[in-house]
């Protein structure tokens, strides 16, 4: 059968609407551009215009027509291109411009604009607080309250009378509402059993840093104490302390499990244990003149607690410390800091130095209250000052001279020495003045070498350095200070604040890369307003950088300089503008792009994160 297919329906179209290109009100359609100047030319006609006027002013319009237009493609042309650029093309065309800009600058701008770059990456460096202030944002913006008032009449006197008696003594200050400076120990109420033992030691009148820095700590005040080496930095923040404890224990004695009332921190065993036999001396003093024998702990590495156990039984006053023992003390809670209201760093810039920085906010954690800190120090450069001006509460800066400078009373000699030629020479050296002497070197090894050279030519000499155990470091320093002993040779480790009186002559046989060092330990000798000789061998082997610190430190000290030394050039004179000094180490001769302290803290640092990187138990 045939399928049945059906014719398809044929369907209407409708006519579609004329196609334009805009459909809106304004559209105007294109005119060819000789009926558009036909136009003109009419329009010119009606208006009165000769055929030559009406023919000008259309060619002068056509002519401006196609400038406009050109100048539209040219703009599009730019958009287009702009919109292509690569962020690449962009930065180099960035860098060309600084190019430029830099060209014009000198070399010594450049370099102090790198500095200033190198320093605010540096001290960018949380304030020193414990961890519930940071974490609550407790700001203390009020210095601790003192009972301690000057005497009526140094209170009437002007700041002009102040001004000049700080200028007398070379003393600098900064700060809000300073203390006034005391010129006599009478005058600071000083209780008399005190005045009487400090006389019995020759120890009349305060020294500058004493005369401006014991009224400040008494006042209740943070400070920054700077002053060079043997100067009495220790009395300036010890007796504060022992006068406070003294206070509060006739507030209300301390029973066992109770105190201390201060601490004060150091950077190595020697300088605690010499600061603690010095508190011991003072406190003994004072219980001998009818005051409360103040209980003084000792906690140091290397030393056993046990040995210590009476000093538990009582309230604990003041605590000398080193910061990792003390951090276990605290931490097994044998004694803690609920009524701690006195801590004091000394060689504060060491501390930090010597990668203490982060002991140093864990002993902060455990204070519970505001606290009097008071931190110093000889050299402490620009940036160790920054960072504790953040740290502190309204402190008060009391500089003794410029930081970093070495002590005027001492006679620095510079003698170039052959490496091979410097033990022979050494004993030479050694006939210049009588015993004791200490010999310095910055490496263990030559220490021992130096010894038993010495040893064997018949010279009484003992060594100290950080690889000696704590009984052979402690035997080594007694039987120097006692006399038992003529020479001590010694790392730096010995060159941190300790003291022996009776030095005269210092002999450094290699010359440490940082120029602190050097100030420290030529501070061995000419203390307490002594004189005494430092000795310094230099070759081939010193770096030129120290050289140039070393050259500018004798020029700052009005020393003489040898003529090789005067002949080591400074690559920073030829740059035109000021020479300043390093605000990393306080060295003159270099700026903080070479600063040898900056490149040693930098390699501890990531020799640091590599060990915690591999790990370990």
């Amino acid at each position: 059968m045939t399928p049945d297919v059906s014719t398809p329906k044929r369907r209407r179209i409708e006519p579609e609407e004329p196609l334009t290109l805009d459909n809106s009100d304004d559209y105007v359609p294109y005119i060819p551009v000789a009926q558009r100047r036909q136009q003109r030319l009419e329009q010119l006609a009606n208006r009165g215009y000769s055929r030559s006027s009406a023919l000008n002013t259309v060619n002068d319009a056509e002519e401006q027509e196609a400038r406009e237009d050109e100048e539209r493609e040219e703009e599009l042309r730019r958009e287009k291109a702009r919109k292509e650029r690569t962020l690449l093309e962009e930065a180099q065309e960035v860098h060309k411009r600084k190019a430029e800009e830099d060209g014009k600058k000198t070399t010594w701008e450049k370099d102090q604009e790198a500095d200033e770059k190198i320093l605010a990456a540096i001290v960018n460096q949380r304030k020193l607080a414990s961890d519930l202030e940071l974490a609550k944002g407790i700001l203390y913006t009020e210095s601790l309250r003192s009972s301690w008032r000057p005497p009526r009449f140094i209170r009437e006197r002007s700041e002009a009378q102040h001004a000049r008696l700080r200028e007398k003594y070379h003393i600098i200050v900064d700060g809000e509402e300073i203390p006034p400076p005391i010129a006599r120990f009478s005058d600071m109420k000083i209780p008399a059993p005190m005045l009487k033992h400090l006389k019995s030691k020759g120890i009349v009148d305060p020294t500058p840093i004493q005369l401006q820095g014991l009224p400040t700590a008494f006042a209740g005040r943070d400070m920054i104490g700077i002053a060079f080496t043997g100067s009495g930095k220790t009395l300036a923040f010890s007796l504060p302390l022992v006068m406070i404890a003294l206070e509060e224990d006739a507030k209300l004695p301390l029973e066992k499990g109770e105190g201390p009332v201060g601490v004060i921190l150091c950077p190595s065993r020697e300088l605690a244990n010499q600061t603690y036999e010095n508190i011991l001396e003072w406190t003994g003093a004072m219980a001998a003149g009818g005051y409360t024998q103040l209980n003084t702990l000792l906690c140091i590495g290397g030393i056993s607690m046990a040995e210590q156990s009476h000093v538990f039984n009582k309230g604990l006053h003041i605590v000398v410390a080193t910061p990792g023992r003390l951090i276990d003390m605290l931490e097994k809670k044998r004694f803690n800091f609920e009524s701690c209201k006195y801590m004091c760093m000394d060689e504060a810039d060491r501390m930090i130095d010597l990668g203490f920085e982060d002991d140093v906010r864990n002993i902060m954690s455990f204070f519970k209250h505001q606290r009097q800190t008071l931190l110093f120090s000889a050299t402490m450069p620009r940036k160790i000052q920054d960072f504790a001006q953040q740290s502190l509460v309204r402190p008060v800066l009391v500089n003794v001279g410029r930081a970093g400078a070495a002590n005027l009373d001492v006679l620095q000699v510079v003698e170039y020495v052959k490496q091979e030629a410097k033990m022979v020479y050494l004993l030479e050296c050694l006939q210049k003045t009588p015993p004791p002497v200490i010999i310095f070197s910055e490496n263990k090894n030559e220490v021992d070498d130096i010894q038993e050279y010495l040893l064997l030519k018949g010279v009484e000499a003992v060594a100290i350095h950080g690889s000696k155990t704590q009984d052979e470091r402690q035997y080594a320093i007694k039987s120097f200070k006692s006399g038992a002993k003529d020479v001590m040779v010694a790392s730096s480790v010995a060159s941190k604040g300790l003291d022996f009186n009776e030095i005269q002559h210092v002999i450094i046989f290699s010359m440490p890369k940082e120029i602190e060092d050097y100030v420290h330990q030529i501070g061995r000798t000419g203390r307490s307003g002594k004189t005494g000789i430092a000795t310094t061998f230099v070759n081939m082997n010193t770096p030129e950088q120290t050289l140039l610190d070393l050259k500018y430190l004798l020029m700052e000290a009005g020393q003489k300089v040898p003529p090789f030394l005067m002949s080591v050039e400074d690559p920073r004179a030829a740059q035109g503008g000021a020479l300043k000094g390093c605000p990393v180490c306080g060295g003159l001769g270099h700026t903080i792009s070479n600063c040898p302290k900056l490149e040693d803290t930098q390699r501890r640092t990531m020799a640091s994160h590599r060990g915690n990187d591999e790990g370990g138990y």
